[in-house]
């Protein structure tokens, strides 16, 4: 008898012989008999629901803690690209302090939008698992009138490395505009959420009572499309766009500033976010230039706008003092608004061919590489402190939406 085993069939072969007298002319030899018999096991191995248990334990926490507020970090870094971008190809007549930033290599460019595209493709992973696993968090996100404005952050950051694309030439135009169109529907359907839902509806939705600092990440996402759509030729999506952003703009801004005058306003934790309020106009100012042709007037309204919010933040440190006691995602808020104020300068030193415009282009470029770099680093040692722990008290025990600010 023998018995060959696995882990769910048995096989069992019987090897039978006769034995017979010996063999003459009247009787043949005696002939082998073999049984084979298959016996099927139902036994399970533990290796596979083990492995299970172990991707859920770890998959699980994480997105349970993961939220689109995270996105700031591919916001700061896709705008830091395209500041890269812009600044490694100056024009031929440049200035020669524009001349001497030109000097950096393709290479970090290169190296920049490689590494920006890797952090939001996994950051976009991540939050397609929240969706499918956890898909009421989401539902509670999309509810929520903070953490409803960053869900145009990751559409934001794919718009931006779309613009920046060092591939841009090796694809057809088409795959290119179809991109645009995945990137830029998302945005209009959260506008007709977002702006609807301000004067439709009852007083809990009321703009004077749902305001904040976050909700000017929705005309932000609205001038970004303008932008791409008009370096696109779309001319008329482009004035869609930006028309729908800098009116809404206007009543967010005005709201606003009537309510934060006071430090109370914000929590101190949650203070960098304020700097956002740099970012909607120094972004229409790029988008109107890229829809004008030219930085006209309009455009150097809206860069000096930017520019005075900026020192007023810039002057007054201890509003931020006690945000800065604690690393957190929240400090990313910083970055972003940073680089576009930096990429609107570029334009505007462009226009005006001063040692003076270019002398503040280089300032702000410089301030914008250097904060990017710094919580590059922050980030990269403390990766431990970016998901909040389950006894953190962030101001909301509801899947801790308050560090989305």
């Amino acid at each position: 008898m023998c018995r060959t085993h696995t882990n769910s069939t048995t096989f069992s072969i019987s090897t039978t012989t006769t034995t017979q007298p010996k063999p003459t002319q009247q009787n043949p030899p005696a002939r082998l008999q073999v049984a084979l018999t298959v016996v099927e096991s139902t036994t399970t191995t533990p290796h596979v629901h083990g492995l299970l248990v172990r991707i859920k334990s770890v998959i699980f926490p994480i997105i349970s803690r993961f939220h689109a507020g995270y996105f700031r970090i591919t916001l700061s870094l896709c705008s830091q690209t395209l500041l890269w971008k812009t600044l490694v190809n100056p024009p031929e007549n440049a200035h020669a302090y524009r001349k001497l930033i030109g000097m950096v290599p393709t290479a970090a460019f290169v190296l920049m939008w490689s590494l920006s595209f890797l952090i939001l493709v996994s950051l976009s992973i991540l939050y397609i698992l929240r969706c499918v696993l956890l898909s009421h968090m989401v539902k509670k996100e999309y509810l929520n009138h903070i953490t409803v404005n960053y869900l145009f952050a990751p559409w934001i950051s794919w718009l931006l490395l779309l613009q920046t694309s060092p591939f841009h030439n090796k694809f057809p135009v088409f795959y290119t505009h179809l991109l645009l169109w995945v990137f830029l529907l998302p945005i209009f359907v959260l506008d007709v959420k977002i702006y609807g839902q301000w004067f439709t509806k009852g007083k809990r939705t009321f703009l004077s009572t749902v305001a904040n600092p976050a909700s000017q990440l929705s005309v932000v996402g609205n001038f970004v499309g303008a932008r791409a759509a008009a370096q696109m030729g779309w001319g008329e999506c482009a004035m869609i766009l930006f028309s729908l952003g800098f009116v809404h703009y206007l009543v967010v801004f005005v709201t606003l500033y009537q309510r934060l005058s006071g430090n109370s306003c914000t929590p101190a934790l949650l203070r960098p976010v304020m700097f956002l309020f740099i970012a909607a106009p120094s972004m229409a100012s790029l988008a109107w230039a890229s829809i004008s042709g030219t930085f006209d007037c309009s455009s150097k309204m809206l860069f000096y706008l930017s520019l005075f919010l900026f020192l007023s933040l810039v002057f007054r440190p201890n509003l931020f003092k006690k945000s800065m006691k604690k690393f957190s995602v929240v400090w990313w808020a910083y970055s972003y608004p940073l680089t576009v104020l930096a990429l609107a300068s570029t334009e505007y030193a462009e226009e005006m061919k001063t040692s003076g415009a270019h002398l503040v282009m280089l300032v702000l470029s410089g301030l914008s590489v250097l904060v990017s770099f710094v919580l590059m680093v922050y980030t990269a040692v403390n990766t431990n402190m970016l998901l909040p722990r389950d006894g953190d008290d962030d101001g909301d025990n509801d899947n801790h939406l308050g560090y989305v600010w």
